[in-house]
C-alpha cells in the first residue's frame, strides 16, 4: 500500500524519545535541554512528526503482543462482551471483564504505566513545541500549522488519560531540568476538558480543510473537529458536539458505498483499502518503516496457526460473545460471513480450511500480510464518517428533538448496513416516529453494531452511565439499563469504581501528591 514522506520524516522525531522528555520522571539521564534543541526549523518538524506515532493513538492501534491486543482493547472487555483467549496470563483482560480490578491493582500496574508515561512524554514534547516553536525562524504559515499539531496531540492525549483516570495533573509547561516541579497533585477533570477544548478548537481554526489523505497524512481541520466533537460528546455538549460534528458531515469526507453485499462491500473495502474518503483519521502502517504488528493475526483463533506459515502465533485476543453478534438484526450485512466477522477461511495457496464455531474477525484480517509478506501493511482508522453521522445525529435529537437533518444522518449509517434494499429516505421517515429517547437509544445501538472492532464502546458506556442488555434470544433488541447494579456479559457487577481504572502504584510511590482512585488498593 502506498505511503508518503511521513514516515521517513517520523524516524527523525524519534530522537527526542530520549529520557529529558519524560513527565514526571524522577532523574533525568541527558543534559541536553529542549531550548538547545530547538534551532531549525527541521528539528521543528521533526518534534512535531514525532507525535504521530507516540502516546494515545497508538492505545488504539498498536498491535505489539501476539497475546493481547491494543491498550484500547481492554477497556471493552469490561463489558464482558468480549474476551481474550489468553486472560490466563494476560490478566488485566480477566481482571477487566470480572471487574475485580480493585483487588489487582498491582498486578495490571504495568498496563497502567504504559497509559500514563508514553501519554506524559507526548504531552511533554508537545508542551516543548509549544515553547520553543516561536522562536524559530520559519514562514508563519508552517509555524502556525506546526503549533496547531502540537495542540492536537496535546488534547488527544489528555483526553485518553481524562477518560482513564478521571482528575490528573495537568500541565501546559515542558519538563527539561530538575528546576520543574515535577510532582503535581491532581487537577479535576473539567478543568482539563477546557483545556482540550481550547486546543482543538485552536485546531479547528488553524489546520487545512482537507481530507486526512490528501494532507500527506497530516492532521487536518477534520480531524481535530471530529475529536472535539466526540470530547464534547463524551461530556454530554450535545448542541457542541452536533455542530463540531457537523463540521466533518459537511466537509469532503464522505460513506464509503456498498459495491455489493460480498467482498466488494464498503466493509470489506475498509478491511483492504487505505486513504478511503470515509477515514477521518487513521494510523499509517508500511512494511518496511512500520508494520502493523500481531494485527493480521488477531482475525483467527489459535488453530490458525496450522494454515498460515507467515505467523508463528494466532490467539483471539479480542474476541465476541455470542450474546455480542446477537445486538446485529440477522439481515445486517455487518454480521453475514466476511463482513466483520468470519467462521471459515481457506488457504487459497494450499487449500488448508481454518474453521471454528467462535466468530474470528474478518475486519482485521490482512491476506497479503498472512499468505505472502508477513508484515501487516493497513492502515488502523481511528475515525471515521459515521462517526460524525451519528454524533450528529444523537446532539441533534438531545438537544433539539428528533429532527429531518437527525434522523437523515443516522438513516444513512443504518441503510448501508441493511440488504434488503431498504432505503436512507425510508429509513428517515421511519425513524421520525420515534420519541427522543428511542431515537437516541437507536444511536447507541448503531453506535455498538458500527464500531464494535474499534474500542469504542466503553466510552459510550462511560458517558451514558447506561449498559447495553444484548438479548440472548431475540437477535438485533437490545435495552439499555442503568449502569450501576447492572451485570456485564459475564454476570459481574458494576460498581461505582469500574468507571475508572487505578493510578499505578509505581507513580504514586514517586510522587506524594497524588492520590488513587476510589476502591483500589
Amino acid at each position: 500500500m502506498k505511503k508518503n514522506k511521513l514516515f521517513l520524516l517520523l524516524l527523525a522525531g524519534l530522537a527526542l524519545t530520549t529520557s529529558c522528555n519524560k513527565f514526571l520522571e524522577e532523574e533525568p539521564k541527558s543534559a541536553v535541554t529542549l531550548g538547545a534543541y530547538y534551532k531549525t526549523e527541521a528539528q521543528a518538524e521533526a518534534t512535531v512528526n514525532s507525535l504521530y506515532r507516540r502516546g494515545a493513538p497508538l492505545r488504539y492501534s498498536f498491535a505489539s503482543s501476539a497475546y493481547v491486543g491494543p491498550t484500547a482493547s481492554v477497556n471493552t472487555m469490561l463489558t464482558g462482551y468480549f474476551t481474550n483467549s489468553y486472560e490466563g496470563q494476560e490478566r488485566v483482560c480477566l481482571f477487566s471483564r470480572e471487574l475485580t480490578r480493585q483487588n489487582n491493582t498491582n498486578l495490571i500496574s504495568s498496563t497502567m504505566n504504559t497509559i500514563w508515561d508514553d501519554s506524559y512524554k507526548a504531552i511533554n514534547i508537545a508542551n516543548g513545541g509549544l515553547k520553543y516553536l516561536p522562536l524559530i525562524d520559519m514562514s508563519d504559515q508552517n509555524r502556525s500549522r506546526l503549533l496547531a499539531e502540537a495542540k492536537f496531540f496535546r488534547a488527544y492525549n489528555y483526553f485518553y488519560l481524562v477518560k482513564t483516570f478521571g482528575a490528573i495533573p495537568l500541565s501546559i509547561d515542558v519538563y527539561e531540568s530538575l528546576d520543574n516541579d515535577l510532582y503535581l497533585g491532581r487537577t479535576e477533570a473539567g478543568k482539563v476538558y477546557e483545556l482540550i477544548e481550547a486546543d482543538l478548537k485552536e485546531a479547528v481554526e488553524v489546520l487545512p480543510a482537507t481530507k486526512f489523505a490528501s494532507n500527506g497524512h497530516r492532521i487536518t481541520k477534520y480531524v481535530a473537529a471530529m475529536t472535539l466533537a466526540n470530547v464534547y460528546l463524551q461530556q454530554g455538549k450535545y448542541v457542541d458536539a452536533a455542530n463540531a460534528a457537523k463540521i466533518v458531515v459537511n466537509s469532503a469526507h464522505g460513506m464509503t458505498a456498498n459495491g455489493d453485499l460480498g467482498l466488494s462491500s464498503a466493509y470489506n473495502k475498509l478491511r483492504t483499502t487505505d486513504d478511503l474518503d470515509e477515514v477521518i483519521y487513521a494510523q499509517e502502517y508500511n512494511a518496511t518503516i512500520s508494520s502493523s504488528g500481531w494485527w493480521p493475526t488477531y482475525g483467527f483463533n489459535a488453530s490458525a496457526v496450522t494454515v498460515f506459515d507467515k505467523y508463528s502465533i494466532f490467539e483471539r485476543v479480542y474476541g465476541p460473545t455470542q450474546q455480542f453478534l446477537n445486538v446485529y438484526n440477522p439481515k445486517d450485512l455487518r454480521i453475514q460471513p466476511n463482513q466483520f466477522f468470519h467462521w471459515k477461511y481457506t488457504n487459497p495457496n494450499t487449500g488448508k480450511v481454518w474453521s471454528s464455531t467462535e466468530a474470528g474477525i474478518w475486519y482485521y484480517v490482512d491476506e497479503d500480510a498472512l499468505l505472502t509478506t508477513g508484515k501487516g501493511t493497513k492502515d488502523w482508522n481511528l475515525y471515521r464518517y459515521p462517526e460524525a453521522l451519528l454524533i450528529a445525529a444523537e446532539g441533534l435529537a438531545k438537544s433539539g428533538g428528533v429532527t429531518t437533518e437527525a434522523a437523515g444522518y443516522l438513516a444513512q449509517v443504518k441503510a448501508r448496513a441493511n440488504t434488503e434494499g431498504k432505503t436512507v429516505a425510508a429509513y428517515t421517515t421511519e425513524l421520525m416516529a420515534l420519541s427522543a429517547d428511542n431515537f437516541v437509544k437507536e444511536c447507541w445501538i448503531e453506535r455498538l453494531r458500527e464500531f464494535p472492532l474499534e474500542f469504542k464502546m466503553w466510552d459510550d458506556v462511560l458517558r451514558t452511565k447506561m449498559f447495553p442488555v444484548i438479548s440472548t434470544t431475540d437477535a438485533g433488541k437490545v435495552d439499555f439499563v442503568p449502569l450501576i447494579g447492572a451485570k456485564n456479559g459475564s454476570g459481574a457487577i458494576f460498581k461505582e469504581t469500574d468507571l475508572l481504572w487505578p493510578i499505578s502504584p509505581d507513580e504514586l510511590q514517586r510522587n506524594k501528591n497524588l492520590t488513587q482512585n476510589e476502591g483500589y488498593k
